[in-house]
This record gives C-alpha cells, structure tokens and sequence, in this order.
C-alpha cells in the first residue's frame, strides 16, 4: 500500500506523477485559486493541475513561486485548449502558459480535448517541446481508445498520460485496459462526480472504513491504478482528499463499487462534444 503522499506513478518515460493532484478548475484567478494551492503544497500535495482555458495559470504560478516548496518538487500539469490546436498555435500557446506561470519548464502538457482533424498536429507540437526540454511529460486528455489508435498510427513519442473522467457511474474498464496496455497512465478527473456522493454503498462503506465518501471513492481509484485530481478550494476538503493512505478497501468492497457503473457521465461524452 503506498503511504506516502509524495508517492506516484512511473509514467513510461520514467517520471514520477504523485497520485493525487490538486485541481484547480474552476477556482478563481487571484486570492482564491492562490490560496488552494499554497494550502495543498502546506499539506503535502506535489501535484498542481491547471489549464489555459481556466484562467488561473498566473495565480498558480504565483503560489509556487511563494511556496516553501522547491520548484522540482513540484509537478505542474497544464492544457493547450481546443482552439490553440494545430502545431504553430499549439507552440505559441505553450508559451503563453509558461510565461503566465512563470515556470522554466512544464512537468506534463496536455492537449485538452481531441480536437478532430487536429489533434495529431497538436502532438506533434506537444513531441518538439518535449524533446527541446520545455516539457517533462506530454500526454492527452478525453481521448477514446479510437482516439490513441489513431494518434500511435504516427506518432513518435506515446502518449505518457490520458486524463479522462473516471468515476464510480463511469467505470471506463475498457479504456483502463487498454492505457495499461500501452503504457499509458490514467488520471481521473472529476473523480467525486460533481460532490453525488449520496449514493448508498458509497455511505456504508465510509461508515465501515470510519472514512469519508470522498475518501472511498478516490482510494477506489488509486487501488485501480489511477491518478486522481480532486479540485477544492477549502482547506478542510484538501486535506480530507489527501488522507487515503491509511487504509485499503477489500476486493470485495472494490468489485461492489465497481458494480456501480452505468456509463454516466458528468462531463461531456469525446465523441459527441462540440468544438
């Protein structure tokens, strides 16, 4: 079991993504996004994710350079949004990013959705960063298997992470399968469904573990293997978050989450989503 907060994932080009991270969609450029960061590095989180289309990348990049913590302590995940997508304006928007986080170097670069017809050359663009050492990572998120088939048809570096919406009503075993074959990592976002955590199981066994539901659902999925990006800006709810390595849930209580999945999702559907 790991027990470190600080312990993670050996993406496959060697890297260590900590298994959780905190997200900060949502959260409001300035005091409040400035303030979830600067309480999860407190509390121990090494994991920041952020995006170009949350707005907050320069309040992120303000509470690291505050933090205690060393910068190469830190593993800062960013996006190219879907309408930055093509090789040039994929570049000049990693730039963008980078320069309002105020970072030498981006840990993990994301495209955001797959953008079709455009996506491959986002990558590319996402390989050349890599490659020049401006990203340490590069991987994709909402990608369908169809998806990854057809960017590994050409790519020259696989994707080393898929973020993807994963949770109790959203199983994704298929795609899990799939990543772990490929030797992609799978990080969930949204993992606690929007905070609809009022689901029967999901109570009785946070009464049998002595654990909050939260803390059920986001141990389900690191004992499944995946990373995992619960956003909030209360402190109470950040530490509560990171408190999942005390305790293990059963193979049986693991099969009977699980039972709970019925394709629901929270978030928009890849293949139907307009862009």
């Amino acid at each position: 079991m790991k027990r470190a907060l600080t312990d993670g994932v050996k993406l496959h080009n060697g890297i260590i993504k900590p298994w959780i991270g905190l997200g900060v969609y949502k959260a409001e450029e300035g005091a409040e996004v400035e303030f979830a960061v600067k309480t999860a590095l407190e509390l121990g989180y090494r994991s920041i994710d952020t995006a170009s289309v949350y707005e907050n990348e320069a309040g992120v990049g303000k509470a690291i350079e505050q933090s205690d913590v060393l910068r190469k302590d830190i593993f800062v995940t960013t996006k190219v949004w879907n309408t930055d997508q093509g090789y040039d304006a994929t570049m000049s928007a990693f730039e963008t990013s980078r320069t309002k986080l105020g970072l030498e170097y981006i840990d993990l670069y994301l495209i955001h959705w797959a953008v079709p017809g455009m996506y491959k050359e986002t990558w590319k663009a996402l390989e050349k960063l890599c490659k020049d050492g401006y990203v340490r990572a590069i991987g994709v998120s909402n990608f369908h298997i169809h998806h990854l088939e057809d960017l590994l048809q050409d790519c020259e570096v696989k994707p080393m992470l898929n973020q993807v919406e994963l949770q109790p009503f959203l199983t994704q075993k298929e795609l899990l399968a799939y990543c772990n074959e490929q030797q992609i990592a799978v990080e969930a976002w949204r993992p606690l469904m929007r905070g609809n955590l009022d689901v029967p199981l999901i109570k009785e066994l946070a009464a049998k573990y002595e654990k909050t539901p939260a803390q059920i659902v986001l141990r389900w999925d690191i004992q499944n293997g995946v990373l995992v990006l619960p956003k909030s800006v209360n402190r109470e709810r950040i530490e509560e978050n990171s408190q999942l390595f005390d305790f293990e849930l059963s193979h049986e209580d693991m099969q009977k989450i699980d039972g709970l999945n019925s394709n629901k999702r929270f978030g928009p559907d890849p293949d139907t989503k307009t862009y």
